[in-house]
């Protein structure tokens, strides 16, 4: 096993290490771990009991991983040969209980990428060939198909399910229990089986900061998208005349031309229905 400065480094005795595996300062390694071959983790990383990582898998710096987690195994794509693919995580994560993050398969980029400081909470499975950005929190059982990609800042609730090949925006929120199939935008409040769009997490944005004017802009890319009559390129175009110093509405502008499945719809209020109380401030 090649460690740089080995004296640091702490393997629980019952653990296995692949001579292959490579374990910057300070890494940790519990009792009945399994690190596979040509496996990488980052200085003071801690793996807990009874973790497997597989072979091909890169974890940065100053994750915490709970016990049972299964990191790198084979995707669970019946085309899948066996070839070389990788797991790539960044730093400062906390990958809690029972999660699985499979590798990648043939038919991308061979990468299942998941970036830095994010919470992933216990049972969360990301499959083959999914990019996930920084400073997302996914709840428990949060499940995502093959080739998702969800942007920084997103949170996504417990018991969701988002199919494959669906992206998900910045900043959103995705309620409990949703089953998703459609594209989230950035910054909206999505949630239902199956999801649809509830307003702009107004909240999440203030607790991230966001200005007053910022709030404004993206406002009204939102009514621009989502309450004129305008086609998706239409509404595009017009973001980038009305709005063309708008960091907020170019996000909104690329994300329309990047979608794929298409985008998710606002949920239609019935006549005489009463607001949901939610943090929605559209009106």
């Amino acid at each position: 096993m090649n460690k740089t400065n080995p004296k640091e480094v702490t393997i629980d005795p019952t653990a296995i290490v692949h001579p292959s595996a490579q374990l910057d300062t300070s890494v940790k390694v519990g009792p009945f771990a399994v690190i596979g071959e040509d496996v990488r983790i980052g200085k003071n990383t801690v793996i807990d009991s009874h973790v497997v990582i597989d072979k091909w898998t890169t974890i940065g710096a100053r994750c915490s991983i709970f016990p049972f987690v299964s990191i790198g195994a084979a995707p669970q794509d019946l085309g899948y040969k066996g070839e070389k693919t990788e797991v790539i995580i960044g730093d400062n994560n906390v990958i809690r209980e029972f999660v699985t993050i499979h590798r990648a398969t043939t038919k991308e980029q061979r990468k299942t990428v998941c970036g830095s400081s994010n919470l992933l909470m216990n049972y969360v499975h990301i499959a083959h060939d999914c990019r996930i950005g920084s400073n997302i929190i996914m709840a428990n059982a949060a499940t995502l198909a093959g080739h998702v990609s969800i942007d920084d800042y997103a949170i996504i609730g417990g018991l969701v399910a988002i199919h494959q090949f669906v992206r998900i925006g910045a900043y959103c929120i995705i309620g409990g229990a949703s089953a998703v199939s459609k594209d989230i935008p950035p910054y909206v409040m999505a949630v239902g089986n199956r999801a649809k769009l509830y307003g702009l997490n107004a909240v999440g944005l203030r607790r991230k900061g966001f200005s007053r004017q910022e709030l404004d802009e993206i406002k009204r890319a939102y009514h621009i998208v989502f309450r004129s009559s305008l086609g998706i390129q239409e509404a595009a175009d017009l973001l980038k005349k009305e709005l063309p110093d708008s960091l907020h509405a170019s996000r909104f502008a690329a994300f329309l031309h990047d979608s794929k499945r298409g985008l998710a719809r606002e949920r239609v209020k019935r006549k005489g229905e009463q607001p949901d109380g939610g943090n929605d401030e559209e009106g």
